[in-house]
């Protein structure tokens, strides 16, 4: 026979055993919360070759989930910082440079600046949330993509903003999914970059296709 104090030992062990088996029960099913947030900068992001600019947040205007037409126009997001204590110029371009492209890049005729020259400051830009889908898509008139940074300050360009950058006569159809080759070239000397700039994620998913007629109807 077990004494008392025996008795409540086991007692107390078997509870605690319980408990921590419904804790694990209770928490197997459960994703943490920071695993569900989205990141601030859904672009790319990549310094030059002595890391005088860096470049953030590189994507195409997200248009919808047709994309855009093979001819077309597109909007091109991206914030770029002269980390140096001297002026720097960046051009940017889009031009195929051989024949047969890898596949999911497409190329452009040009990157023109629409809207005037960029704008230099010091603080910090904001994050963009993502644009509506009413972008248009059709080749616009503009200057070369030549930007000038200001000493330790950055230019950013965001769709819908009075000066915007646009990839012009995108060599195929675009797509979520594919990207447009740019090329980034700098006035001190540092090694031209090339880039993938891929079509931005939305921040809300697409509209559900209508379903099949009676699809919920057992026969």
């Amino acid at each position: 026979m077990r004494s008392l104090g025996t008795r409540r030992a086991v007692r107390v062990a078997g509870a605690a055993a319980l408990a921590a088996v419904a804790l694990a029960g209770c928490s197997a099913g459960q994703v943490a919360e920071t695993s569900l947030k989205r990141p601030s900068n859904m672009g790319v992001n990549q310094n030059n070759s002595d890391n005088s600019v860096a470049i953030r947040n590189l994507a195409v205007f997200y248009p919808g989930p047709a994309g855009y037409p093979a001819g077309a126009s597109a909007a091109l997001q991206v914030s770029l910082f002269n980390q140096t204590k001297q002026p720097v110029t960046v051009l940017i371009s889009s031009q195929r440079p051989d024949p047969s492209p890898a596949a999911g890049v497409v190329y452009g005729t040009s990157v023109v600046l629409v809207g005037g020259p960029a704008a230099s400051a010091t603080a910090a830009p904001q994050p963009s949330a993502s644009p509506s889908s009413a972008e248009p898509s059709t080749p616009a008139a503009g200057q070369p993509a030549r930007i000038t940074i200001a000493p330790q300050g950055y230019a950013t360009f965001l769709p819908g903003d009075p000066e915007t950058l646009r990839v012009q006569e995108l060599s195929a159809k675009l797509v979520p999914g594919q990207s447009v080759s740019l090329t980034f070239e700098f006035s001190n000397g540092a090694d031209p970059l090339r880039l993938p700039a891929p079509v931005a994620t939305p921040m809300s998913p697409a509209s559900r296709a209508p379903g099949i007629p009676n699809e919920d109807v057992e026969e």
